[in-house]
């Protein structure tokens, strides 16, 4: 049977879902099979069109229950149009969609468990519980994993880790060349001698942005009496994404504590390789449990050392000691030791750690996620109807 797979999705902006769905497609495409994303818009829509998928433009983010009734119908359309045998939803909202359209369709309904989801008010665990509805449900992390076995009691064999994947040929330091990196710190407006610490992330809270702000400041007090040279820049990459009053709240933070000509608002970053490549320690300070943490595994992939919060998958993706350190979350002075620790640690020191991270990585590899996704896929059609 040819696979037909059809991958929906609030938007193609940013973010690891949003990498994972492209690297789906094309690895669909790969395999011989017709690939279909349906999705609201967003940046990576050209690149996913470059990676043979077929683009369905409709409200895929939309929660209202007309709207994702609306786009059942929508869906259920498309894939008759196109002989669709799988629906696979990465989010809450379309994935009520997509259910619906593949009771009516009678396509196999695959989910991806991206987000460690909260149920804190009335309601919210249902709204959650279709993520664990799928008839293979894909967590991607071993932590996720356990998330979904804790709040929604579904275990192997309906659900199966499968790790997000990094493109270790895109992050490789050995391809970033000179112009790139100084293109970079241009970018960046700081020096050759200055050393960088990377937080590239979307702006939103649970990222932890503010506790690294506070962890600078407990730095900048702290670094006379380490002899450390230049103080570090800190770098934080990524869209606010509407968030423009935390945007604020950074910003008001910095000049409170002294530290806002030390921080740089990059925006989003379109060469996150290169931006790597001219950092000295990658952040990953989030204060909410992690589903996987792309950030972190591509840093190692780069051969940075990360300070990442031991919290969901991070407690898993970095071995603290080896390729980075790990800190408790919500916890500004621990921050700003691991900061000083990686940040003066000896070139052999640091070598270690950039062997060990790069090694680490290879478990991460998008070759290995697209093979295990597609070894979904072909189980699932084999199965009787």
């Amino acid at each position: 049977m040819l696979l037909s797979v059809l991958q929906i999705i609030p938007r193609l902006d940013t973010g690891g879902a949003e990498r994972t769905t492209i690297d789906i497609a094309r690895a669909v495409v790969a395999a011989g099979g017709t690939a279909h994303i349906a999705t609201s818009g967003g940046r990576m829509l050209d690149e996913a069109k470059g990676a043979g998928a077929t683009i369905h433009l409709l409200d895929a983010g939309a929660k209202n229950p007309f709207v994702i009734w609306k786009n059942a119908a929508l869906l259920a359309g498309i894939m008759r149009m196109h002989d669709i045998n799988i629906i696979h939803a990465r989010s809450r909202a379309p994935a009520w969609s997509a259910l619906m359209a593949a009771r009516r369709t009678g396509a196999h309904f695959i989910t991806t468990y991206h987000g460690i989801y909260s149920g804190g008010f009335p309601g919210k665990r249902l709204y959650n519980s279709v993520m664990a509805r799928g008839e293979i449900v894909i967590a991607n992390s071993a932590a996720t994993a356990r998330h979904i076995a804790s709040v929604h009691g579904v275990t192997a064999p309906r659900v199966t880790t499968i790790p997000r994947g990094t493109d270790l040929s895109r992050f490789d330091p050995a391809a970033i060349s000179a112009s790139r990196k100084q293109a970079m710190r241009d970018a960046f407006s700081v020096a050759a001698e200055t050393p960088i610490m990377l937080h590239a992330a979307r702006l939103t809270r649970w990222k932890g942005q503010k506790v690294a702000i506070e962890a600078l400041a407990r730095l900048k007090k702290l670094w006379p009496a380490l002899n450390g040279g230049a103080f570090p820049a800190l770098v934080f990459a990524g869209d606010a994404q509407g968030r423009d009053e935390y945007q604020r709240e950074m910003a008001d933070l910095a000049a409170r504590l002294g530290v806002a000509g030390d921080i740089r608002m990059a925006g989003h970053v379109d060469d996150v390789p290169a931006a790597l490549a001219v950092a000295r320690v990658a952040l990953a300070p989030s204060i909410e449990p992690e589903a996987f943490g792309r950030s972190a595994v591509e840093a190692q992939a780069m051969g940075v050392p990360v300070i990442a919060s031991k919290l969901g998958a991070q407690a898993d993706t970095l071995i603290d000691g080896e390729t980075g350190l790990h800190v408790p979350p919500d916890d500004a002075a621990s921050l700003a030791r691991a900061m000083a620790t990686l940040l003066l640690a000896d070139e052999a020191t640091h070598a270690r750690f950039a062997l060990a991270a790069r090694k680490n990585a290879r478990t991460y590899t998008v070759e290995a996620m697209c093979a295990a996704t597609l070894g979904v896929y072909r189980s699932v059609l084999e199965r009787a109807p």
